[in-house]
């Protein structure tokens, strides 16, 4: 395939990624889209989709990917901030919500069809959140600011910790109300949320010591 071939293929693969997305934009599941009216607004035929996908499960797996890849790159950037620049978490979160801001589209599908119709998608953003999980307990045996904590205990807090991002996604995709708190605002209660995971991690005996206590009460 030549080159001019192998971009122009690629292009049309974004648009239907693009097109499923806008029309997800206006509150709809993915699993509520069609084929033909993804492809009309990609400007492409209805037979042109078989030449990108095999059909709409594999196009919702593309979009996972898509905002697979956004997603830990801006982990990278939080991880960056926190090994390299000694970042607190405020400074980490405002980094995660800028790239929320950048890629409004990709994360409004992730937030939406973690719970959605389509069970191949709904299975691959678990596996996605899992890995996401598994890069930030590697990170916390890292950063050694839980030493009393085995990596068990770390997959635990990672775990905590991520489901709360993913959990608050959707209040930071839209704008909050006007006169809503501040300490109920997104941004603040996710940062909020995530030093109250930090510091209890921090005086947790980890699972034995919680197995010790629930013996004998």
């Amino acid at each position: 395939m030549s080159t001019a071939r192998a971009e122009q293929k690629q292009q049309t693969r974004q648009a239907l990624m693009e097109a499923a997305r806008s029309l997800m934009d206006s509150g709809r599941g993915f699993g509520s889209l069609s084929l033909r009216e993804v492809t009309r607004l990609a400007g492409i035929v209805p037979t042109g989709f078989y030449r990108h996908f095999q059909d709409m499960d594999e196009l919702g797996l593309a979009l996972v990917a898509e905002v697979g890849e956004t997603f830990r790159a801006t982990i990278r950037a939080v991880r960056q901030n926190e090994f390299e620049l000694g970042g607190m978490i405020q400074a980490s979160t405002h980094i995660f919500i800028a790239a929320v801001s950048a890629n409004r589209g990709q994360f409004l599908f992730l937030a939406r069809e973690q719970y959605g119709g389509s069970q191949p998608v709904r299975q691959a953003l678990g596996k996605l959140r899992q890995r996401i999980t598994d890069d930030l307990s590697n990170d916390l045996q890292l950063m050694n600011r839980m030493p009393q904590l085995d990596k068990t205990a770390l997959d635990i807090i990672a775990d905590l910790v991520v489901k709360a991002v993913f959990a608050t996604l959707p209040e930071l995709i839209d704008p909050p109300a006007s006169d809503l708190p501040r300490h109920l605002r997104p941004e603040v209660k996710i940062a909020e949320q995530l030093r109250f995971i930090m510091i209890g991690g921090k005086h947790w005996g980890g699972l034995s010591t919680s197995g010790r206590h629930s013996s004998t009460t």
